[in-house]
């Protein structure tokens, strides 16, 4: 936690909350924030464009609509094993403006986009070949 919160400079640390459950693969991180942790006058709209500005070319991380629940199970669930078998990620940005609360949440395959994918990836980077070479 203290390095979400020197790297995103909020003043104080963040709750961070993964998921997991009873099936082989798949997990859901949280992380919630009240507005009032971030700098004076960010609010959910702006994480969302920002977080989509910096993965728009991203091979692997889609940065969902904002308060988009067309990706959510019945309008309501947000399954933790949805992208099992891949090296994706999905970060979903939902806000309440009024309540001044946005949770962020990152769905991944904990065995695909886990450390073993990421360490796949980075590997391929730092030796100048496809990014998704053997994902």
């Amino acid at each position: 936690m203290p390095e979400m919160a020197h790297y995103t400079g909020l003043v104080t640390e963040p709750l961070f909350q993964p998921s997991v459950g009873g099936f082989a693969q798949g997990m859901l991180v949280n992380v919630p924030l009240h507005y009032r942790q971030l700098k004076s006058g960010v609010k959910g709209a702006d994480i969302a464009a920002c977080l989509k500005k910096h993965y728009e070319e991203s091979l692997f991380v889609t940065v969902v609509e904002e308060n988009d629940v067309s990706k959510f199970e019945r309008g309501a669930f947000l399954r933790p094993d949805a992208l099992k078998n891949t090296n994706k990620l999905e970060l979903f940005v939902n806000y309440n403006d009024e309540k001044e609360l946005v949770v962020l949440t990152a769905r991944l395959d904990n065995l695909g986009k886990g450390a073993s994918g990421a360490a796949v990836q980075n590997l391929n980077l730092a030796l100048g070949i496809k990014e998704d070479e053997g994902l």
